[in-house]
């Protein structure tokens, strides 16, 4: 499940940020949910400014998200509006769903994860985008998939699961 998988991150004044594919294809945001099957929780693991709310914003938009993306940061999850995505990225028309976008960089420890519905957000079938999710590893699902994001020297970004 997604497990091996590399895609460079890159940016360009017309395009804005996309993917390209190991192959060198450039791909939708939306392929590493594809590539990853029923899993809904993405725990994105890198150094600050590596770019994980910049992915995830890229992200929520592609999935066709109407609401503002920003960081969580202080008030840890935010809630966003996307179009329902199927299998193979296709989108189910006029249905709407929820994703959560979690900050996770300002808890102190599970108790406030937990007091503030973190497993409630976590196992309700929804995706969730996760910054910091060490913070909260023990109460993420087996079937999280961790996304490493390294910055490069050439300044891009390699995403890898």
């Amino acid at each position: 499940m997604g497990q091996g998988l590399k895609y460079t991150i890159k940016k360009d004044q017309e395009k804005g940020i996309y993917l390209v594919n190991e192959q060198g294809e450039e791909v939708p945001a939306t392929d590493i949910l594809d590539k990853c099957g029923t899993s809904r929780v993405f725990a994105f693991d890198g150094k600050m400014g590596a770019g994980k709310t910049t992915f995830i914003k890229e992200l929520c938009e592609v999935m066709g998200t109407e609401d503002v993306v920003n960081s969580p940061t202080f008030a840890i999850v935010n809630v966003y509006e996307v179009e329902a995505i199927r299998r193979k990225g296709e989108k189910a028309k006029g249905e709407r769903q929820e994703v959560y976008h979690f900050d996770c960089y300002r808890i102190k420890d599970l108790r406030e994860a937990m007091d503030m519905g973190a497993e409630e957000y976590l196992y309700s079938g929804n995706y969730c985008f996760i910054e910091w999710a060490e913070m909260i590893e023990p109460l993420l699902p087996e079937d999280t998939v961790w996304v490493k994001i390294e910055v490069l020297e050439n300044g891009e970004r390699r995403l890898s699961f």
